[in-house]
């Protein structure tokens, strides 16, 4: 027992650090901007896997939550401009997270009454109403224009006026260590306990005396609170809040990169969120096709990682555990370079009908990966083509021979297990 809460301690203490010193690290304008994100992101994720992760509850709304507290947050950030209000800039993403699960009360009570495919459905339709509303109540709402305000407002607190993008960082940062310890110690309280029950076999759950309904309401309040603060931090990190944070768009983000993340284990939306970022910051400016390659991903990881990214590390950590990951690593290294050659297969082919589809006006000539694509030439699609199919063939191949190794060195693990039970 001991040596589990050393374990913890140190893993908390890594993590602190690693936000701590992150910014000194990367101390871009852009990289400061995108660790903030990652930091919200980071919360909305969390907080979406406690309903769909823990509680099995599959939400095509949560940005609901999220965008309605960032809307709260601005609104209270410009009452604080105007003197109306007497509260902290530190304090107004606190103001998301209680009018998050203000909202999670509200719009809950009938949501979490179904389960399965009929809960999923009422959150669809509440995205849908919320979205609308966001477009016709102009008042609260700004319309497309949106909401802005200033965050640097109020009397400076030690200095701190948060008019550097470093110093919301770090109020970020702060917000994220203690929301993501806060739904850590979640899992392990009755509720959450009672939340995993009800997810598994909810008829059970209701034989022994508690309500399944309840349990769901309960937690869904609870994520709806931090949604909130993810939003209200939102809200302070861009000074401006648009129709786009209540939109379809955000909650299926949060649903993909949770799932995958891994959705199965408590830190595979942190995995997701930050991936989220990278996707949405870096990749969305590399290729006009990105949206694609995340579709193209998502199927890649349904058919042979379901658990997603975190599963696969669990399990290599287990196999390395046992001292038998190395004879792993050939398999893998044959894995990923032939997964290379096919994805610059897929890639090439992408981008070549992007490239007829939205940039002809500049011609037939295509720049991918050192090399000049000419769109007008059938050898071009020919040889990408080619490329494609050799490198998907050999990733199959190569991914037999793998499961084989794999079924392999389990077994071993199995044995060695039952060896050292019966010593």
């Amino acid at each position: 027992m001991f040596s589990i809460k050393k374990g913890r301690v140190l893993v908390w203490g890594l993590f602190a650090l690693v936000l701590v010193l992150a910014p000194q690290v990367f101390g871009s304008g852009l990289s400061i901007t995108m660790l903030s994100q990652m930091g919200i992101a980071i919360i909305a994720c969390l907080s979406y896997n406690m309903l769909l992760g823990q509680g099995g509850m599959l939400s095509f709304g949560h940005a609901v939550y999220t965008g309605l507290g960032a809307y709260m947050a601005i609104h209270a950030l410009n009452a604080v401009g105007q003197g109306s209000l007497p509260l902290p800039v530190g304090m107004v993403p606190l103001v998301g997270g209680v009018a998050g699960m203000g909202f999670a009360i509200l719009l809950g009570f009938v949501t979490t009454r179904k389960s399965g495919n009929t809960f999923a459905m009422i959150t669809l339709g509440m995205a849908e109403l919320v979205f609308a509303m966001s477009l016709m109540f102009s008042d609260f709402f700004g319309g497309e224009a949106g909401i802005s305000s200033n965050r640097v407002v109020g009397q400076p607190f030690m200095g701190i006026t948060f008019a550097p993008a470093v110093q919301v960082y770090y109020l970020i940062a702060a917000y994220t260590f203690v929301a993501v310890a806060l739904m850590f110690a979640f899992t392990g309280t009755p509720l959450g306990r009672m939340l995993n029950a009800v997810r598994d076999n909810p008829e059970r759950v209701e034989f022994i005396g508690y309500n399944p309904q309840r349990v769901r309401y309960t937690a869904f309040i609870i994520a709806g609170f931090f949604a909130g603060i993810s939003g209200g931090l939102a809200a302070l990190n861009f000074e401006i809040v648009t129709a786009e944070v209540v939109g379809a768009g955000r909650s299926g983000a949060y649903l993909l990169f949770t799932f995958l993340g891994g959705a199965t284990f408590f830190f595979g939306p942190i995995i997701g969120a930050v991936l989220m970022v990278l996707a949405f910051v870096v990749l969305s400016e590399l290729t006009k096709a990105w949206l694609l390659y995340l579709g193209f991903i998502f199927l890649f990881m349904v058919m042979y990682a379901p658990g997603g990214i975190a599963s696969l590390v669990m399990m290599n950590l287990r196999v390395a555990s046992f001292g038998k990951f190395k004879g792993l690593l050939r398999h893998y290294a044959a894995l990923v370079l032939t997964g290379l050659v096919g994805f610059a297969g897929v890639a090439a082919l992408l981008e070549m009908v992007y490239h007829r589809q939205l940039n002809a006006a500049m011609g037939g000539e295509l720049h991918f990966l050192g090399a000049s694509l000419d769109t007008a030439s059938p050898g071009a699609w020919l040889g990408a083509g080619v490329v494609m199919v050799v490198g998907l063939g050999l990733f199959e191949l190569c991914r037999r021979q793998f499961l084989g190794r794999w079924s392999v060195v389990q077994e071993s693990i199995e044995q060695e297990i039952k060896r050292r039970e019966a010593l």
